[in-house]
């Protein structure tokens, strides 16, 4: 049993992502294995097609090597046969050498086709995880509200990974052995065709019982690659910051390190598993191979027994040699199609993904805003996030904030204010009605024009695990460092960050957790403020913020949203008092509409939120003063 932390957003089985129906993103159900959805070859080898050339070049170079290869067993015949007997010393020196040089070549037709064949392994393996990447920066909030992030870093890590042997070596070892075992085969024929049946008699078994052990191992590997998954996303929710600060103070690290335990144990039984997976009957085949020079001997002594003709030492040498040389081949052909049956399940998962629908996508011909007033209106919008009631979240939403204006949204927690402000910037999309910018519906823009044109600073702040300039400049990577400081200054931080022994150099650490949340919040506006986005969306931007701290940021705001389109989600309705509009939703609808002043006069909705939000101040500035008195000094 996995122990959810609270910190963490619901997810989606460990087995399969999400699926999409009529309602929306959910779950997908528990369904066929893996090994019953099986992967088109056809597929698989597109992946190569851009490297053709390349595997061009493999292919004739395999192909030398195995007639060079093959070559050895005629040469050893003529030496057993003509050059010894009739004591022909020059003979002798030139077919010892052409088997020393059959030996260089192969080498090095080996090591040139093991250099080609890597380097288009790597390549393909690039190609799969810049393609998944791609697809998932594509994929909705709902699929990452319900994926648990390591599930997703397991497809990209182990799946992609554990493809390694396959894309790199695994096709070239397929043609390889082929060709060999093929040229072999014909050399075989060419010395004496009865030993050559005898030898392959065996062969239809040894091909039936390698499709029984790659369909076990299959089977096997897509339940290791589940079961990484799991143990990925177990370390990434509870060695996080946040999850270590929640196991320690609920008392939980002790039962967290038992079930990772668990956990490792069920992954260790499903690695030994996959390896003894059919090991004895591979084993066999190798015994029987290794048996197959005796029965060669058997089967050559009773044709001349019983009146056939006879064979030359040489003759019987050679071809022994050529069986032998056909027993690694052979082995490693049947291992192949094993190893490729196996990769089918990780292929699988990685088509899972690359498979995924994607809601938000850019219109066929897209529109460009080279400059954006910032004049938004919402006209009769509705929107649902396809949950099992069907209940809409927003219904019947109209409007207009005009360019440069600004709008409050305010109302109860669930009410709908922040997805609201979130089909601005297409994060969602509109189930009815739409969202226009400048006269545009935002689903006809580019994305690129979309995402300069508007800014978002959420109540979720997020920072990389890099410096505070890094941080910065991620919303504008040219940024000089006089614009980097003049953006932290209007956010009110530059003087903290100034007073960092290594200032804007400081690493932030995990999701900036060397920062207070105030600070936190206040580089994220700095962020957006480098941006400079004509239209700017504050969802609770303030909320973490002290109310010292909280005048100052909002005087900073107040600035930066002159001559701008300003969209403010807020809780302390403090902060929202000059906003040229103030909306009032409840139940996903517009319940008032109007200036502070006319909403307090109204005497509605927003009036009692006003005298609610003055009661818990008065009340928190109380407690305050009280724990002051009793304080005693330092």
């Amino acid at each position: 049993m996995n122990y959810a932390l609270a910190s963490c957003p619901p997810s989606s089985s460990p087995r399969s992502p999400l699926h999409r129906d009529a309602t929306g993103w959910k779950p997908s159900p528990a369904g066929p294995s893996i090994t019953e959805q099986p992967v088109r070859v056809r597929r698989i080898l597109r992946l190569f097609r851009p490297y053709r050339g390349r595997l061009t070049v493999v292919g004739l170079l395999v192909a030398a090597s195995s007639l060079v290869s093959v070559a050895s067993p005629f040469l050893l015949r003529e030496i057993l046969d003509v050059a010894i007997p009739q004591q022909r010393t020059g003979l002798l020196s030139l077919l010892a050498l052409g088997m020393i040089a059959t030996a260089v070549m192969t080498s090095v037709f080996g090591v040139l086709q093991t250099l080609i064949s890597t380097t288009v392994g790597q390549r393909v393996m690039h190609d799969l995880r810049t393609g998944v990447y791609a697809k998932l920066q594509q994929m909705p909030l709902a699929f990452f509200t319900r994926t648990r992030t390591g599930e997703v870093q397991s497809r990209i890590a182990n799946d992609i990974g554990g493809m390694q042997a396959t894309v790199t070596s695994t096709a070239t070892s397929l043609v390889s052995n082929l060709t060999s075992v093929v040229a072999t085969i014909v050399a075989m024929l060419a010395l004496d065709w009865r030993l050559t049946i005898a030898s392959l008699v065996l062969l239809p078994f040894f091909v039936w019982v390698s499709r029984r052990v790659g369909q076990e191992r299959q089977r096997v590997a897509g339940e290791r690659q589940e079961q990484m998954a799991s143990m990925s996303a177990l370390v990434t929710e509870s060695l996080s910051v946040s999850g270590v600060l929640l196991g320690r103070t609920m008392g939980r690290a002790d039962s967290l390190t038992r079930n990772f335990a668990d956990e490792s144990e069920r992954l260790v039984d499903l690695e030994i598993r996959s390896n003894m997976a059919g090991r004895w009957r591979m084993s066999t085949i190798g015994i029987v191979m290794a048996a197959i020079p005796a029965l060669l001997y058997w089967t050559a002594g009773m044709l001349v027994q019983f009146g056939g003709p006879a064979f030359s030492i040489g003759t019987l040498v050679a071809f022994v040699s050529l069986q032998q040389g056909l027993l690694r081949p052979t082995v490693s052909l049947l291992s192949t199609g094993v190893e490729m049956q196996t990769s089918l399940a990780l292929f699988q998962r990685i088509f899972e993904y690359l498979d995924l629908p994607v809601d938000i996508t850019e219109s066929d011909s897209p529109v460009a805003l080279p400059t954006v007033r910032g004049d938004v209106r919402f006209e009769g919008v509705d929107f649902s996030y396809g949950g099992p009631d069907g209940r809409a979240t927003l219904q019947g939403i109209d409007l207009a904030v005009p360019a440069g204006s600004s709008l409050a949204i305010v109302g109860a927690t669930g009410s709908g204010k922040s997805t609201l402000s979130y089909l601005v910037p297409r994060l969602y999309d509109v189930t009815g009605g739409r969202v226009t910018l400048d006269g545009i519906d935002v689903r006809e823009l580019d994305f690129a024009s979309l995402s300069r044109a508007v800014g978002v600073v959420s109540q979720e702040t997020y920072l990389f695990h890099a410096t505070v300039a890094e941080n910065l400049r991620f919303a504008k990577p040219g940024a000089t460092d006089e614009e980097v400081r003049a953006a932290a200054a209007a956010a009110q931080i530059h003087d903290q960050i100034a007073a960092l022994p290594e200032g804007y150099d400081t690493v932030v650490g995990e999701r900036g957790y060397r920062f207070s949340g105030g600070e936190k919040q206040r580089l994220a506006l700095a962020r957006t403020i480098l941006r400079d986005p004509p239209v700017l969306i504050l969802d609770e931007a303030t909320s973490a913020l002290d109310t010292r701290t909280e005048r100052a940021v909002q005087e900073a705001v107040d600035g930066l949203s002159a001559g701008r389109t300003t969209l403010t989600i807020a809780h302390r309705l403090s902060t929202v008092r000059e906003a040229d509009q103030i909306v009032v939703l409840d139940g996903g609808r517009i319940v008032e509409r109007g200036t502070h002043d006319e909403l307090l006069a109204a005497g509605g909705r927003y009036a009692a939120l006003v005298r609610r939000d003055t009661h818990t101040s008065q009340d928190t500035a109380v407690a305050v003063r009280a724990v002051g008195s009793t304080s005693s000094p330092l």
